[in-house]
């Protein structure tokens, strides 16, 4: 099939069209890597026959970690970037994802996720742009108290794709009293926010998890932790500090697990517009009354809810307060998210569509995206979506590009 950037036309003729408020059976014209028509195309170059299934926007990802298996599918057993880079771009299209923002974590730990490893893998994206089959951006998932991050965060929004940036404080979540649930915390630089003692047994398995993600020894970790732990009083004037750059960048900008309305307030308040993950009803409620964007995550759609007790997706996308869902840690929830949302007639489906696509897209500012529409980029998925089964994708295109192709057997 030719790549209809290059002047050859596409029709893709009968399908089931998801439009942002209605489903229509039409006909999409694809010219150049955009939408030039839908209703009735009389002639095209090439044709592509899909009475019978649904034809929709592409995914739009705005924060996915699944990419860390390819990169360390055992515990610190790590492949070669550009392997597990390839491999996650054919995912992604599989899934019909036309953008992703790998939520790359910048932290002051060692291993997987430290900002040795994330300056590695920006730049083998950046490399590999020619070869990938859809837009692989980068959400820089920047732990607050790893300062070593700073200058990589600067240069990356100097870069080709403008990532987006999400302020993650992991650090006080782990330094929280010890019988204070995650949800239940403090804002972090609140006087209320009570530390807990590092050397108490319950440190241990607090951060046993995170020890072996890291490559240390609990007790090295806990050592590391409480040196990081030291410089609390830097963390505020780095915060502003990225902020004002993302703001100067123009770069969409998030919050991570808010627990507060006074969290979502103080984010809101250096340009900081979307609350991902809120773990609490104020904080969500707190981000819908001041216009902010508000993120969840299709796995906690999929299974039901929270598998850490916090808010569930679909009560959120009920009540509407939720502009979309993000993959989080598993490419195909998001497509399981919508099924399990339509069959539970949690909203109709264009608009629980809108949550993978347009929605994620307004957030992300990629005003090009997101809607099947005359003059959209050509970022289309169809779907094999039989009555009261699971959906299947048939095909993923990427700004006109044939990104991925499946035809059943039967």
């Amino acid at each position: 099939m030719k790549d209809t950037r290059q002047g050859a036309s596409l029709a893709i003729k009968g399908a089931r069209v998801i439009l942002s408020d209605d489903i229509v059976e039409a006909d999409v014209l694809v010219v150049d890597g955009h939408i030039q028509d839908i209703g009735q195309v009389a002639a095209a170059d090439e044709t592509l026959d899909a009475r019978g299934k649904f034809l929709a926007p592409a995914l739009v990802d705005i924060h996915g970690d699944a990419f860390e298996r390819q990169l360390m599918p055992r515990p610190n057993v790590f492949f070669p970037i550009d392997s597990a880079a390839l491999e996650t771009d054919r995912q992604l299209a599989a899934n019909g994802i036309a953008t992703a923002y790998h939520a790359v974590t910048l932290s002051w730990e060692p291993g997987l996720r430290s900002v040795e490893r994330g300056r590695a893998l920006i730049a083998c994206l950046q490399t590999l742009a020619p070869r990938l089959t859809i837009e692989n951006r980068v959400q820089l998932r920047w732990e607050t108290f790893a300062f070593d991050a700073i200058e990589l965060i600067q240069q990356a929004l100097t870069g080709p794709l403008l990532p987006s940036i999400a302020f993650n404080d992991h650090t006080s979540m782990t330094m929280r009293a010890y019988d204070l649930p995650i949800q239940k915390r403090a804002f972090e630089h609140s006087p209320d926010f009570t530390g807990a003692d590092l050397y108490d047994e319950r440190m241990h398995a607090r951060v046993a998890t995170k020890a072996k993600r890291s490559g240390l020894s609990i007790d090295d970790y806990i050592a590391r932790l409480g040196e990081t732990w030291a410089c609390r009083d830097k963390v505020e004037d780095a915060i502003r500090q990225i902020a004002a750059a993302g703001r100067a960048a123009g770069a969409s900008m998030l919050s991570h697990d808010d627990t507060r309305a006074e969290t979502r307030s103080y984010y809101r308040d250096i340009g900081v517009t979307i609350s991902e993950f809120p773990m609490v009803l104020a904080a969500a409620q707190a981000a819908r009354d001041a216009g902010d964007f508000v993120i969840f995550g299709s796995p906690n759609a999929v299974r039901g809810g929270s598998h850490i007790g916090s808010l569930g997706a679909g009560d959120m996308v009920e009540a509407g307060l939720c502009d979309a869902l993000a993959s989080d840690y598993y490419y195909p929830a998001m497509l399981a998210a919508v099924a399990r949302l339509d069959h539970e007639k949690r909203a109709d489906r264009p608009a629980l569509w809108s949550l993978v696509s347009s929605g994620p897209a307004r957030a992300s500012g990629l005003t090009d995206r997101g809607d099947i529409a005359i003059g959209q980029r050509a970022d289309l998925v169809l779907v094999d979506w039989p009555e009261n089964q699971v959906p299947a994708v048939l095909m993923t295109m990427s700004a006109g590009r044939m990104a991925y192709r499946a035809m059943p057997s039967g």
